[in-house]
């Protein structure tokens, strides 16, 4: 897909409702199907320990009944036409996705704006419910690589809002009631600051005339917006958190600090350079020497999370339990080698290229470019941030990548966690 055909302001069409909600609609008509998605900001971020869990909850319960339907016949429903429908929480919002034909999109949308609008809780649902995740937090507890990613939050993030798991623990879990989940949906659930993107075969009109038929009355006169989460300093020191799981086999490791939040100047700066140290290839510099060369680890990679909040820097290793220290020494080894020594202009130019040549791939679905389109309106990326994407990778220099590594990385200011058998702690 040549660049001025990525979706842009030309194709884009942008529309703000007078009760906030705002639309985005972007008309594909080789592809007979259509894909919705949309995000309110009623997010964990508030939470506290005694209630963690409970945005995602409260979001997973909402198309388990409505006022007009129940929870068989939106399954019934949905099922007869091959259509999908999900929704869940997350850290500053909670959002819905779905997909059908084109012919059924009314039936999506009914379901949805019953789902989001009028839910109604059934008490044997929530109990139902509750089982479930907390099978889900069980299961967690008995997985290495679970348990050293939620120690690394704890321990990196601490009395943050990012410290707290967004599935919750299991006595929070335990003690959420109908009363809280509807609390927090009235006071969180609303127009203001909503987002809706579409991309289909279906006219953009007709699309902006549905949407706005179903959602442009909705009002909520007691909606809040979950705020924004603070910022929060990287660690001082090396900060170790040990897991003990002595019947397992494996041992599991994420170091990590803060990062930028997706609106940082230098975001795509810090990205390409993660995707240099732990992305690109057989997951970069970092799969390169722990996995392939030394044979220490059975993957190896890293992350740069972005969003509303200051997501983490993080990379991860799965290891045989004697393989962990050196595992750890040579992952920071790799952090410092960015850091002090400038990446060589081949290696950068191999990752601009893998980032602007994966970007088409991503846009090949109604689902991609959904995803993408809404991401840009919640991020303030701009309508033309597809069209500007591949010049402003490839704009980014040596000398920034480096930049970016000094800021964002730290060899010996960071948090680990090491989740396994005990002789790997």
């Amino acid at each position: 897909m040549a660049t001025n055909k990525f979706p842009g302001p030309e194709t884009i069409r942008r529309h703000v409702f007078d009760n906030g909600v705002t639309a985005l609609v972007y008309e594909n008509m080789d592809s007979g199907t259509v894909s919705i998605e949309g995000v309110v900001r009623a997010g964990a971020v508030g939470e506290t320990r005694a209630n963690a869990g409970l945005a995602n909850f409260t979001a997973d319960m909402l198309m388990r009944g409505t006022h007009k339907r129940s929870f068989d016949e939106i399954f019934e429903a949905l099922e007869s036409t091959g259509a999908g429908v999900s929704f869940g929480g997350s850290r500053h919002t909670s959002g819905f996705s779905g997909h059908s034909l084109a012919e059924d999109f009314d039936l999506i949308l009914d379901i949805i704006d019953e789902s989001l609008r009028r839910p109604t809780f059934p008490a044997e649902h929530i109990e139902r419910l509750r089982g479930q995740i907390i099978t889900g937090l069980q299961m967690r507890a008995n997985n290495t690589r679970q348990m050293a990613w939620l120690a690394y939050s704890e321990a990196a993030y601490k009395e943050h809002p990012y410290g707290l798991s967004v599935s919750g623990y299991i006595d929070s879990i335990g003690n959420i009631d109908r009363a809280d989940m509807v609390e927090f949906y009235d006071r969180y659930y609303g127009p203001q600051g909503m987002i809706i993107g579409v991309a289909g075969a279906i006219p953009a009109d007709d699309v902006l005339r549905k949407l706005e038929s179903v959602f442009g009355a909705w009002r909520n006169e007691s909606h809040q917006k979950t705020a924004l989460s603070p910022d929060i300093g990287r660690p001082r020191g090396l900060q170790r958190r040990h897991v003990p799981m002595p019947e397992k086999h494996q041992a599991d490791i994420v170091l990590g600090l803060p990062g930028p939040r997706r609106s940082a100047p230098d975001y795509l700066d810090a990205s390409l350079m993660n995707t240099i140290l732990g992305v690109f290839g057989m997951m970069g510099r970092i799969g390169q020497n722990v996995r392939e060369e030394q044979g220490l680890a059975y993957y190896a990679s890293s992350r740069l999370e972005g969003g509303l909040g200051p997501g983490s820097w993080t990379a991860s290793a799965g290891v045989a339990p004697d393989k962990v220290e050196q595992a750890i020494e040579s992952i920071r080894h790799e952090i410092r080698r960015i850091m002090n020594e400038p990446v060589a202009a081949e290696e950068l130019a191999d990752s601009q290229a893998y980032r602007t040549g994966s970007l088409p791939m991503s846009l090949e679905t109604n689902s991609g470019l959904v995803d993408i389109i809404t991401d840009m309106e919640l991020y303030e990326l701009g309508l033309d941030y597809l069209q500007r994407y591949k010049d402003e990778i490839n704009a980014i220099t040596v000398e920034r990548i480096q930049k970016a590594a000094q800021k964002y990385l730290s060899a010996d200011d960071i948090v680990i966690a090491v989740s396994g058998p005990v002789e790997a702690l």
